[in-house]
């Protein structure tokens, strides 16, 4: 029982580190703070926001299916 418990605080860890890296990463775009040299920065700020719009929708999912 306490190994159950220990796994799913462990995958509650990792999932809450992947939705705060991916939330970075997309402001990170957005705010042309990370930038791809070949890329423009409008395109740049356009996939940031498809990538914040996508990890929140999916954190509420993730949330609302437990």
């Amino acid at each position: 029982m306490a190994r159950k418990q220990s796994g799913m605080v462990l995958n509650f860890i990792l999932w809450l580190t992947g939705v705060l890296v991916s939330l970075a990463v997309g402001f990170g775009l957005v705010d042309g703070v990370l930038t791809v040299r070949w890329i423009p920065l409008i395109l740049t700020q356009i996939v940031g926001w498809v990538v914040v719009i996508t990890t929140v929708v999916g954190a509420i999912m993730a949330i609302v299916n437990k």
